[in-house]
């Protein structure tokens, strides 16, 4: 208990303070920041994590860490931690991560979501038998939705004296296109205003 509030006293001062004054600045921002140097490295790292860019988190909180003081060295590596558990798929070191910040953990769905991921989508490294298995998983979760979408394509056409086989297929599989297009575009509009409100001056209306 008194190490989280150790931690949590070394990220309130210092370089590591600056952090969250500089989560409305853009990446590009970011870049180009001398003052907070170590803060702004610090957040792309975060920023790239979110991203599951695993090299590109672990590079920014390395040269973080290069240019910090000593004292905040070891809050910046529990950063690091919560960071790379979440670039790397580990839900549950990232779980430990986080309540060791002192912050509130993920939610259930969004550790099962993570763990779901890393299942289908290893990070780069990965065995091979692990991405054999995240493609086998792949294949069963695409056969299931075409499945599905077969059901509720016979569903639909019943009432006008059913489907054929191939018809069904075919029906089944626009379906489930265009279900994933709805929610890929759902979800591209929830990222773009996130960049939008993380890029927005802080004050501005």
């Amino acid at each position: 208990m008194a190490k989280q509030k150790q931690i949590k006293m070394q990220m309130q001062v210092g370089a590591l303070g600056a952090i969250q004054q500089l989560e409305g600045r853009t990446d590009e921002q970011l870049q180009g920041e001398s003052k907070h140097r170590v803060a702004a490295k610090a957040l792309l790292g975060a920023r790239a994590a979110e991203r599951y860019d695993v090299k590109a988190a672990r590079a920014y909180f390395n040269e973080a860490l290069a240019g910090c003081h000593p004292q905040e060295r070891p809050a910046l590596r529990q950063m690091m931690k919560a960071s790379m558990a979440l670039a790397e798929r580990r839900p549950d070191d990232l779980k430990e991560a986080v309540q060791k910040l002192g912050q509130a953990p993920p939610s259930s769905r969004q550790l099962f979501l993570l763990r779901m991921m890393g299942l289908v989508s290893p990070p780069p490294g990965a065995s091979v038998a692990l991405r054999v298995r995240g493609m086998l998983i792949l294949l069963l979760i695409v056969l299931a939705l075409v499945a599905i979408g077969y059901g509720l394509a016979e569903l639909v056409a019943l009432p006008f004296g059913g489907v054929g086989v191939i018809g069904g297929i075919l029906l089944g599989l626009l379906i489930v296109v265009a279900v994933l297009g709805v929610l890929t575009l759902l979800g591209r509009r929830r990222q773009a205003r996130m960049k939008a409100e993380r890029g927005a001056p802080p004050g501005g209306g």
